[in-house]
């Protein structure tokens, strides 16, 4: 079986951007090749035609290109002559691609497409209550309508998608976006910096910072030695045109808050565990995900995590079992939750060690890649 995946981002040096998609993206792959699978990732959007071998996988880069007119169509064709070239030299049987602004839209590939549901333009406006622009609505209808498949990280993800779209929730397939387990270990979970609260994540709106600040208020008058830690990239923000979400934060903050607050940035992929390993409690406050790549990634390190209760957060969480699910506009509830875990550090190891459980019997990428396999194998004898 050769698997190819066309995506804008994957955790390499060479690669200009790499996120939560990224890294679930290369989970999986590195995942499926140690089960003799072929796989060939397409990434597109980048500085440079070329072509790297990483892992047992291989790494196409597709340069960005601009036409005098109608780029965003005549880039897809561009994109979509480059894919049947390989696939027709490789032998590739399968393309998974991304929701997202429907990138497959008008590409008429050789071979069956499943798109992943990462999450498309109109589940984030939905879920984030803004009006979506319908050119990309029309894009990502259209993509998705010729897709043979769809794979969803959680059951909310698919139903959600299904809803705005008009599919049949029958042909979504929920498989979990799964980690290496082996790689994610914490030797010494009960070694943290004490009262260091963590976030991990891009600081926009609809990750709940603006009301992360509000909540480290109430935090730091209960627990005036309680550290934020910040680290992601600043974003512009949509609803009042700002050019740092991070300096909205900081105008909510209060002054003894903005005192305990340390803002990193975007740090390397491979620094972040280490960050995670260092903290007491991880948060995690979004109005608006698929899943959450860094939440099974702090559970698995055994952390304590307080996300949110919304949808997908509880195909993760067991609340009160293996971490906390409270609404990100619940300020006192979640400031509560977060000092009642910096005053206990039992409480913090007790969930830690559950959470650890739920990851290894719930998200370890072996089971996980073996699920993906057989559902290719499955679109695959369809279309042969």
């Amino acid at each position: 079986m050769h698997i190819a995946f066309l995506t804008s981002e994957y955790p390499h040096p060479k690669v200009a951007h790499a996120a939560g998609i990224a890294t679930s993206i290369k989970n999986l792959a590195i995942a499926l090749t140690k089960k003799n699978v072929t796989v060939t990732v397409f990434v597109y959007q980048q500085n440079e035609n070329t072509i790297i071998k990483d892992q047992g996988v291989t790494i196409h880069l597709i340069k960005r290109k601009n036409y005098k007119f109608l780029t965003w169509y005549f880039y897809r064709k561009h994109i979509q002559n480059y894919i049947n070239t390989i696939v027709k030299t490789e032998n590739i049987d399968l393309l998974e691609a991304a929701d997202w602004t429907g990138i497959t839209a008008f590409m008429r590939l050789k071979l069956p497409l499943v798109i992943r549901l990462h999450g498309s333009d109109a589940y984030f406006c939905k879920l984030d209550n803004r009006k979506q622009k319908f050119k990309n609505f029309v894009f990502e209808k259209s993509a998705l309508l010729k897709a043979k498949g769809y794979i969803a990280p959680t059951t909310f993800a698919g139903e959600e998608t299904a809803k705005i779209f008009g599919l049949k929730r029958t042909k979504i397939k929920t498989i979990h976006n799964g980690i290496e387990t082996s790689v994610f270990q914490n030797d010494s979970p009960e070694t943290y910096n004490k009262n260091t609260v963590l976030y991990i994540g891009t600081l926009i709106r609809k990750k709940g910072v603006l009301e992360l600040a509000q909540i480290f208020n109430k935090v730091v008058l209960e627990q005036s030695e309680a550290q934020l830690v910040l680290i992601g990239s600043d974003s512009k923000d949509i609803k009042t045109g700002a050019t740092s979400t991070y300096q909205l934060m900081q105008d909510l903050l209060s002054d003894a808050a903005k005192l305990q607050t340390q803002y990193l940035g975007k740090i390397p992929y491979a620094e972040v565990q280490e960050q995670i390993k260092k903290a007491q409690v991880c948060v995690f406050p979004s109005f608006a995900e698929t899943q959450g790549m860094v939440t099974i990634e702090s559970m698995s390190l055994q952390k304590p995590v307080v996300n949110t209760s919304i949808g997908w957060a509880k195909e993760l969480i067991d609340d009160g079992i293996n971490g906390y699910l409270v609404h990100p506009t619940d300020i006192d509830v979640y400031a509560a939750k977060i000092v009642a875990l910096l005053k206990d550090k039992t409480l913090c190891l007790q969930l830690g060690k559950q959470a650890r459980k739920k990851v290894e019997t719930t998200f370890d990428i072996d089971g996980i890649a073996d699920l993906n396999k057989a559902y290719y194998l499955s679109i695959i004898n369809q279309n042969a």
